[in-house]
């Protein structure tokens, strides 16, 4: 996600080439193609998959909370199969160093010279798994790939290939070696997804799947289709940045991120950067929905998952059992929605 946040030259939030109905329709057409794809071999779960890839529309990062063996690998290796984009897994340890996901400089005696190793972080769609399993020195390793899209080694800065995204998971139960992420890098990530165990349902039709000689190491013989392309991506992102956003909506963004500021349950409040992901994130969604235009209801749908990782409670509030979701609904319910009442059609 980039930092810098104004739109395309326009006034009042509308920016001045904005979205055609007809390219509203191909952008939605595509994000269904792509979310029903993965959502073939992702069972149960195309909510997770829609918001990974409105994140990785929006051009930010997705943290992934859930216990094992949920399929948070097959996820990310079916996304990066059907977008056709290369894709790398880093599990992260804690004797991980910092060059192991950066990659670094070996002499090389043909040559006479020291050359550059890419590390795996140069990919497209990289599964940063359990994250919070490495020190905050290699936590730290991610951060200016994610937020500058380009890794610094030895002095050196070399670019990352076109689309970065990351998808990282981490354990909510275990805390046993494990180091949390600083609240810097939790800000990185435009979104934070929490996933849990499927239902009975969702869990038997698993079984079947896998009854009928489904084999998740081996997605060639599933006959994914590859919807997208590096380039098609791109363009999503720059169709979804001429949505439409009016000034009652964006006043609306940011009061919703300004109450976190203020909220009696909050030691710190959300940054400006949370009110730039819930704008970005919002395009998406509204045109992913075949709209030109963002309405209320696509903000209240990622206010949640946008938010919840970019604020700390009080000691108090913890102790008492308050969440960040809880305080995003009740901040929700209170801010005036844009031609409606106080918190309507929640």
């Amino acid at each position: 996600m980039e930092d810098g946040g104004a739109l395309e030259g326009g006034l009042g939030g509308v920016p001045v080439n904005t979205l055609s109905d007809a390219e509203a329709l191909a952008f939605k057409e595509r994000f269904d193609a792509v979310t029903s794809q993965v959502s073939r071999v992702v069972l149960g779960q195309r909510d997770v998959v829609r918001s990974v890839l409105v994140a990785l529309v929006a051009g930010g990062h997705v943290l992934l909370e859930g216990p094992p063996g949920i399929g948070k690998t097959l996820l990310a290796r079916s996304m990066a199969r059907v977008l056709g984009v290369e894709f790398k897994r880093i599990q992260f340890t804690p004797d991980l160093m910092p060059s192991d996901v950066t990659g670094g400089n070996v002499f090389n005696q043909r040559v006479d010279d020291f050359v550059f190793r890419a590390g795996p972080v140069f990919t497209q769609i990289l599964l940063a798994d359990e994250i919070n399993r490495a020190p905050a020195k290699t936590q730290a390793a991610l951060l200016e790939a994610m937020g500058d899209r380009q890794v610094t080694v030895d002095g050196s800065t070399r670019p990352l290939p076109q689309p970065f995204f990351t998808l990282a998971t981490q354990n909510p139960v275990e805390s046993e070696g494990t180091y949390p992420l600083p609240e810097a890098q939790l800000d990185r990530f435009l979104i934070k997804v929490l996933v849990g165990h499927p239902s009975k349902p969702v869990e038997v039709r698993l079984l079947e799947h896998y009854l009928s000689g489904f084999d998740a190491s081996d997605l060639d013989a599933v006959g994914l289709e590859v919807v997208l392309d590096a380039a098609g991506i791109a363009q999503l992102r720059h169709q979804a940045r001429r949505v439409t956003v009016e000034a009652e909506v964006l006043d609306y963004i940011a009061s919703i991120v300004g109450r976190t500021r203020h909220h009696p349950a909050v030691d710190l409040g959300a940054s400006p950067r949370a009110s730039i992901a819930l704008l970005l994130a919002s395009q998406v969604v509204a045109a992913a929905e075949g709209r030109t235009f963002v309405v209320p209801d696509d903000v209240k749908e990622l206010a949640v998952p946008v938010l919840r990782h970019r604020f700390l409670l009080q000691p108090d509030a913890e102790l008492e059992g308050t969440r960040p979701d809880d305080v995003v609904r009740a901040i929700l319910l209170d801010v005036p929605v844009p031609g409606g009442e106080r918190g309507a059609a929640l």
